[in-house]
């Protein structure tokens, strides 16, 4: 095939990709997953992956390896629905880039660049898995997590210290780098509360002893701190924490910046827990109250969301994450996930449907007389009604 008739079929099939139309599946009535993937690598625009000067290139062969897009943060921006995906390449780095869709659900694109991150000390040897919040300061903030090698153990080639990036912007193009977040443990899913707490910036953080261990503050903590652009943790309080025999048994995580209704704030997690595949990976709903949320006020048992199908299969099996979510001003909510460290998802719901998954499912027994005797109790309030 002459090198100008592989290019046309280069374009032709990514074309065909970028215009498929999504169609909603039926669901459990909390949520429709959809059958296509949002974003995959084979998004990824032509020019970042190919050289088409036939000089250069003559077998027009793919020179940048594009591997999976997933972990995306998200954000309206005018009628736009937009998700910071975490890109990974084939070296293993990540980045970010910007893909942005009419409906929510289909016809994403990216941006013609990735995003050019500001380096903020040490240069970072991965950056990743964004979260993206409109704080009412009037910044859209990006908090991110950081990598760099473990410099004390040299000999160590996976030894590594993970910490919270900071940046803020208007567009999602241009980026002010501020400090990392100064803390006492190593951070990863650290989110920004959307709104001030008594004059300060609120922030849900997940220390750990280690890159990979969590250590004995495990849980989704509450910390504040006076000054974004120094921003410190100096007294975290554990709001979520993990729990023997649970879908948080290994560690869990905050997701998204948590959603405002009038019922208090709705949040996304990550459950984490240890089974002979490995870890596996499931989201779960809690809410806090209104005006101290760092009260939790509601905790559904078990998981909200977990693999099924082609989404088991991926990179690192067995994984559903997601860290960004939109309400739309009619209470539609679209949820993006990624699957297995691979490709991003979309589900669909409404606030309202969340808020009362959220309110009318009762918590963990911890024990399985507690969960019989809740199975029980719906057994019997259907049976009155036949």
């Amino acid at each position: 095939m002459e090198f100008k008739e592989k290019v046309a079929l280069l374009r032709s099939r990514h074309a065909a990709l970028l215009e498929r139309e999504n169609e909603a599946i039926e669901g459990n009535g909390i949520y429709k997953r959809y059958r296509y993937p949002v974003l995959t690598a084979d998004h990824a625009p032509l020019e970042w992956r190919y050289d088409f000067n036939p000089d250069t290139n003559p077998y027009c062969m793919e020179r940048f390896g594009i591997h999976a897009v997933f972990n995306s943060g998200a954000i309206k921006l005018g009628d736009r629905y937009t998700l910071m995906a975490r890109v990974e390449a084939a070296d293993r780095k990540s980045f970010f880039a910007v893909a942005e869709s009419p409906n929510g659900v289909d016809h994403f694109r990216f941006r013609p660049r990735p995003v050019t991150m500001p380096e903020y000390g040490e240069p970072a040897t991965n950056i990743y898995d964004m979260r993206l919040v409109r704080h009412e300061d009037g910044w859209i903030y990006g908090l991110f997590c950081v990598e760099r090698k473990d410099l004390s153990l040299p000999g160590d080639l996976s030894a590594a210290v993970a910490a919270c990036g900071i940046a803020r912007t208007h567009d999602l193009e241009n980026w002010e780098r501020l400090p990392d977040l100064v803390s006492g443990t190593q951070q990863r899913n650290v989110v920004l509360h959307p709104e001030f707490v008594n004059g300060k910036y609120a922030l849900y953080t997940r220390p750990q002893d280690g890159f990979i261990e969590t250590g004995t503050k495990a849980g989704i903590c509450w910390a504040l701190t006076d000054d974004i652009t120094r921003a410190e943790v100096q007294s975290e309080t554990i709001l979520n924490e993990q729990h023997y025999h649970t879908i948080m048994e290994a560690k869990n995580g905050e997701g998204p910046a948590p959603i405002k209704t009038p019922q208090g704030w709705l949040h996304l997690a990550h459950g984490v827990r240890s089974c002979a595949s490995g870890l596996r990976y499931v989201l779960y709903l809690y809410m806090t109250d209104l005006e101290d949320p760092s009260r939790v006020t509601a905790r559904p048992a078990g998981f909200f969301m977990a693999p099924e199908g082609g989404e088991y299969v991926g990179d690192v099996m067995n994984v559903l994450f997601s860290n960004g979510w939109i309400a739309d001003p009619d209470g539609k909510l679209f949820l993006y996930y990624a699957s297995c460290d691979s490709r991003m998802h979309v589900a669909t719901s409404t606030v309202d449907r969340l808020v009362d998954y959220c309110l009318n499912t009762e918590p963990d027994g911890f024990r399985t007389g507690k969960t019989v005797e809740r199975l029980n109790a719906l057994i019997d309030k259907n049976l009155k009604l036949q």
